[in-house]
């Protein structure tokens, strides 16, 4: 029986990159989470070309039902899960055409970052605490700007970048990998947190980074650990990062 990997934002970019490394690698089946289920199932469609198991559902991290439909889908169709990787995310600080205001930068950037995936992972704890493969693992997509013992540091390249909301938004979810822990402790789950470096993708406008294979290692690592592995971390590239 495949492993079932959950992957929200997979349609492209990291995503992509960490559903096909599962999928061909370590031969699990991923689900692809896209907002536009044509391009999610397109996706899938590529995965399985090459001879292994994909498929995708519809989901939009700002709408509840959504999200509701995502979760009956997985729970009809497979009736458990061993892996969600929250890996959806926006970074709309340095695009003003996507927002009408400082209120609207934030609201957006904290549903999108923060809301959605909370609900999300809430809804499927139910599934992964049936994971046929021990342990089930959480991953959550952070960022070394979210460290708050760094944001004070003057010395780091990013310093004066401002990127505010989108590192607000990514502190929270460091605290939601930490609560995450919390409510899975004495199931063996592990829970964990990872930066994945910075990539080139369309969260970067591909203006600068490396490949999305590269920063999807991490992201692989922690979603295929054994029960000797670690939980409660924030890692990027196997380096342990402040909180």
């Amino acid at each position: 029986m495949s492993q079932i990997a959950f992957i929200t934002g997979a349609n492209q970019g990291i995503g992509l990159a960490a559903a096909k490394s599962l999928a061909r690698d370590h031969g699990y089946h991923v689900i692809i989470g896209s907002r536009n289920l044509e391009a999610g199932e397109k996706a899938a469609a590529d995965i399985r070309a090459d001879g292994h198991k994909a498929s995708a559902v519809q989901l939009d991290l700002n709408k509840p039902e959504s999200i509701e439909s995502a979760v009956a889908t997985i729970k009809e169709d497979f009736g458990y899960l061993d892996v969600l990787i929250n890996n959806a995310a926006i970074l709309i600080d340095t695009k003003p055409e996507q927002f009408k205001d400082t209120w609207d930068l934030y609201s957006k950037t904290l549903e999108t970052n923060v809301i959605g995936p909370a609900v999300l992972t809430e809804a499927l704890l139910p599934l992964l605490k049936e994971a046929k493969a021990k342990p089930a693992r959480l991953v959550f997509v952070s960022t070394t700007m979210a460290s708050i013992t760094m944001s004070l540091d003057k010395t780091t390249p990013w310093y004066p970048i401002d990127y505010t909301a989108y590192d607000v938004s990514k502190a929270a979810v460091n605290m939601l990998t930490s609560n995450f822990d919390r409510k899975l402790q004495g199931t063996g789950a592990k829970v964990n947190v990872v930066c994945p470096g910075l990539v080139s993708s369309n969260l970067t406008q591909h203006k600068f980074g490396t490949t999305t294979e590269e920063g999807a290692i991490q992201l692989v690592k922690m979603a295929t650990l054994g029960e000797d592995g670690p939980t409660g971390t924030f890692t990027r590239a196997d380096q342990a990062l402040p909180w």
